[in-house]
């Protein structure tokens, strides 16, 4: 599978695939090779002429006015990379490096960086070798973008870094290089600068963190509606008029999941008359008030990351058909900083509202009649108990997750770059609430399947919709019914695989999710 670049037409599911899969391949397109080809020839025009330009023949930063001779200006390259890889921490996930890989091919792409066309070439053969560069999580302030980290990948490209193998060590990237028989690049004017002037991690990150929240947007709506059939509530506060009535768009998109979901539940007749409750607990009422809400937000972030995948993050930028460059801050992350942190807050959210569920079907005063903590011979068994116990810390962790990055900044540079978007750690934080989320989730099925069978071995016994009953075979594939305690860290996590391969969305039908 070939992923064709042309610097303007990259998506979400394309970064997806190429991150996520060795399997992937990527290659320019011929429209992409003459843009670079073009810039190219600019900048070698410059360098014959002795222009002054930033990061071509200056310094870089405060050393922006410092000229540089002619004779120095491949050192000058080098020198920007190696100096500027000062990375701490663990690894990146080979992913997360892999998407970093394919959006700086990408950008370089668009043709207005003025590197060779051979040095864009290499990094192609990297990834589509699955050499992955390694890469420290730490370092990166979000302004001239992520530099640091962007000069680890690029140390690796010139030879002196190192790659991460298979397993998680590490080697040094000239060995990495040479086994597949490819050559170190040895820079040239304005190439190191090209290669770590942009927003790649961050945007790397948050391109597969908005993907699998749009999942989970999915899953947490499956989720929700389980849940409030477990606890027998009602459906009337879905009623589409009154959604109408507001008008937010995933509040409607929701409300209508969610009455799509319940249609035909045997459940819900049964005590559709004779209930003295007039209505539910926010948990359940509000599901499409809250989980809209927060779908609306990914969907926005969605759409600045969409924008981020195709954007020229570089500086300068060249533009060969007006022979000009112009210095600016295209790398700056703020876009993506307040995206994220948006992001973060949203999936929060559905996790809050999850656990809230949780909590009522295994609390014996609000789970309206089913055993407490839904455990079989209770008192003997805990039962469900402290699963709530984990997706509460879970969710309390998120909150302090939640804080946002992008009201923060620290100026580097000797001042020269004062403020700084702090997008990185945005996006860091964003991927791991992104994550709980997906945990608590995985909690809130487990204890909502285990309500349901309690409805199941009733005298008469109560089922729900075909899509929901079809969801809750799928948990019963992997997790069988809680009859006596057990180690519950295995069910978790084996539900929490359910969700993330697709199967439990997959379970509910088209004929809903249409």
């Amino acid at each position: 599978m070939y992923i064709h670049l042309d610097g303007n037409s990259l998506t979400l599911e394309q970064c997806r695939q190429v991150a996520t899969s060795a399997d992937a391949r990527v290659q320019l397109t011929p429209g992409a090779v003459a843009a670079i080809q073009r810039s190219r020839t600019l900048v070698d025009n410059w360098v014959e002429t002795g222009k002054v330009i930033y990061g071509v023949t200056t310094g870089f930063g405060e050393f922006a006015n410092v000229s540089i001779p002619r004779g120095d200006l491949e050192r000058l390259q080098e020198n920007l990379v190696t100096s500027h890889s000062v990375g701490s921490g663990r690894w990146l996930p080979r992913d997360i490096v892999r998407g970093m890989m394919l959006l700086r091919i990408n950008a370089l792409a668009k043709g207005l960086s003025g590197v060779r066309i051979q040095t864009v070439e290499t990094l192609i053969a990297m990834l589509n070798n699955d050499l992955v560069p390694a890469v420290p999580e730490q370092g990166s302030v979000g302004s001239s973008g992520d530099l640091v980290q962007l000069s680890h990948i690029a140390l690796a490209v010139i030879g002196k870094g190192r790659c991460l193998t298979p397993s998680g060590d590490v080697e040094p990237s000239a060995t990495a290089l040479a086994r597949h028989g490819m050559e170190p690049v040895r820079l040239q004017a304005k190439e190191g600068l090209a290669l770590i002037n942009g927003t790649q991690m961050m945007c790397s990150f948050g391109a597969l963190a908005v993907e699998k929240a749009l999942h989970l947007a999915d899953v947490a709506d499956i989720t929700g509606a389980l849940s409030l059939d477990a606890l027998r509530g009602t459906d009337r506060a879905f009623d589409e008029r009154l959604h109408k009535a507001r008008g937010f768009t995933g509040q409607l998109h929701v409300a209508h999941r969610l009455r799509s979901l319940l249609h035909g539940s045997a459940i819900r007749e049964s005590h559709r008359t004779g209930d003295g409750r007039v209505q539910d607990a926010y948990s359940l009422r509000c599901m499409p008030q809250v989980h809209g809400a927060s779908r609306d937000a990914v969907n926005y972030v969605a759409s600045v990351i969409g924008i981020e995948l195709n954007s020229a993050n570089d500086n300068p930028l060249i533009f060969p058909d007006t022979e000009e460059h112009i210095e600016g801050g295209n790398f700056h992350g703020q876009p993506l900083a307040l995206a994220l942190d948006f992001l973060a807050i949203a999936c929060a959210e559905f996790a809050n509202i999850s656990e809230r569920r949780t909590e009522r079907m295994v609390n014996g005063a609000l789970s309206n009649g089913l055993p407490r903590f839904l455990a079989h011979n209770g008192g003997l068994n805990s039962g469900m108990m402290i699963a709530q116990y984990s997706a509460a810390s879970i969710v309390s962790e998120n909150k302090v997750l939640c804080h946002p990055a992008s009201v923060d900044s620290i100026p580097t540079s000797a001042n020269q770059e004062d403020h700084n978007s702090m997008g990185s750690i945005a996006a860091q934080k964003a991927w791991k609430v992104v994550n709980n989320l997906e945990i608590v989730l995985a909690i809130e099925l487990l204890c909502a399947a285990q309500a349901i069978d309690f409805l199941h071995q009733l005298k008469v016994p109560l089922y729900s919709s075909d899509a929901l009953e079809r969801v809750h075979s799928s948990i019963r594939s992997v997790v069988p019914f809680n009859d006596a305690d057990r180690e519950l860290y295995t069910d978790v996590e084996h539900i929490r695989q359910l969700i993330a391969n697709g199967t439990i969305v997959q379970a509910v039908g088209n004929e809903v999710f249409a």
